[in-house]
């Protein structure tokens, strides 16, 4: 197998570092019914979310590589199966799935301090035929996952209250109004087509 550049898991980390922080950013301050409700006709929902990446990180960036991790809740009582992973349970508090977002951020970075890129993995929900990777494979997939999300995350919240990612501010609300409606008259021009 050939070497891992130096630095490149340095680089890994820091996007999957900007998308998670992203995520945070996307629930920070949402009341707690709007951070739990179904916010599309297929229930995505905020926290949702957050706990969905907690096991994948948990998943592929400690379990799949032989490296200790907690039994979710979802996994032990099957539910994973059922969309369990996808949501909060009334008893399940914003604290208990941020906290556990954490923790598993902290197992992924103890996996990429102590793992080369090119160390064997297996994930055992994959089938058998194509469950042979190597965590480098894994950290992307993690990495482009959580960046997806948190992009999901930045929709539902500007829908939500207006609030959208971090560079929204470099317009002002008059430039915002300029733009869509430029958006909206190249559109018009299409209508009925």
């Amino acid at each position: 197998m050939p070497s891992v550049p130096a630095g490149l898991a340095s680089d890994l980390h820091r996007y999957l570092q900007d998308a998670r922080d992203a995520v945070l950013r996307a629930v920070d301050g949402v009341p707690e019914y709007d951070a739990r409700r179904p916010l599309t006709p297929t229930g995505t929902n905020l926290l949702g979310l957050v706990k969905h990446l907690a096991g994948v990180e948990i998943g592929y960036l400690s379990e799949a590589v032989g490296r200790p991790a907690p039994t979710l809740p979802w996994d032990a009582d099957g539910s994973v199966r059922e969309g369990g992973d996808m949501w909060l349970r009334a008893d399940e508090t914003r604290d208990w799935v941020l906290g556990l977002y954490r923790e598993a951020w902290a197992l992924s970075d103890a996996s990429l301090a102590a793992l080369p890129l090119d160390h064997p993995a297996e994930p055992s929900w994959w089938p058998e035929a194509t469950r042979r990777t190597t965590f480098g494979h894994l950290v992307v997939r993690v990495t482009a996952e959580t960046a997806q999300h948190a992009g999901h995350l930045e929709i539902l919240r500007e829908q939500l209250d207006g609030q959208a990612g971090h560079d929204h501010d470099m317009v002002d609300d008059a430039g915002w109004d300029r733009f869509l409606a430029t958006i909206q008259a190249a559109a018009d021009a299409h209508r009925g087509v």
